[in-house]
């Protein structure tokens, strides 16, 4: 295993570089998304030319030094809990957000891995809504505030509007998605870290003035 530092957000990054190949790659910080540049040589002695034949061989039959980076890009990637029902449309939610899709079928042991990992994002997908509270999400949405913090919970359900703001307070989560909405996931995760900044930025500054 190889650790390196992301120069922008001074993340450290653990990963095998024996799946990277012998030149020069960049990927995305799983933090904050900036290049990172590897280059294995660096690492690893070049190897004689006929061990190397076959590393090569086995790059281009995966599809190229892209998708061997992409592996490894996937692997880095921090993870996005998907917790109660699983779907292919949320994965693919959480991968364009630039997530590792982790699927946790119920909230108690989603409750028990959060704590370990702090993922960045959190899917509530529950098999029925209900009114809130929603009790089976509760193990997960009732954790402590500090712990709570380290995290953006998104509630996704059929019958919700995305950015309803009222709902998203009744049901303890920091945004609401329509099911159906799911395929525009980019641009609302974006809408929503504008909105938050602007919220938080306020908050932090009348603090300011308070102190």
């Amino acid at each position: 295993m190889t650790r390196i530092t992301c120069a922008a957000c001074q993340r450290p990054i653990s990963f095998d570089e024996n799946r990277l190949p012998l030149r020069e790659v960049t990927f995305p910080c799983p933090g904050c998304k900036a290049p990172v540049t590897f280059d294995r040589r660096t690492v690893a002695p070049a190897p004689d030319p006929a061990p190397e034949s076959a590393p090569e061989s086995a790059i281009a039959a995966a599809g190229g030094v892209g998708e061997a980076v992409g592996a490894v890009d996937d692997e880095l990637s921090a993870p996005a809990f998907i917790v109660g029902a699983d779907n292919p449309a949320l994965q693919q939610a959480a991968r364009t957000l630039g997530f590792r899709p982790v699927h946790v079928s119920t909230a108690e042991a989603a409750r028990e891995l959060y704590l370990q990992e702090y993922p960045p994002v959190v899917f509530l997908s529950p098999a029925q809504l209900t009114r809130p509270p929603l009790v089976e999400m509760q193990p997960v949405t009732g954790l402590a505030p500090a712990d709570r913090r380290r995290s953006f919970f998104i509630l996704v359900a059929d019958g919700l509007k995305t950015f309803d703001g009222t709902v998203a307070f009744l049901y303890d989560v920091n945004l609401v998605v329509a099911a159906k909405d799911l395929p525009s996931i980019q641009r609302i995760w974006r809408d929503a870290e504008l909105h938050h900044k602007k919220l938080y930025q306020a908050f932090h500054s009348t603090m300011e003035e308070l102190r």
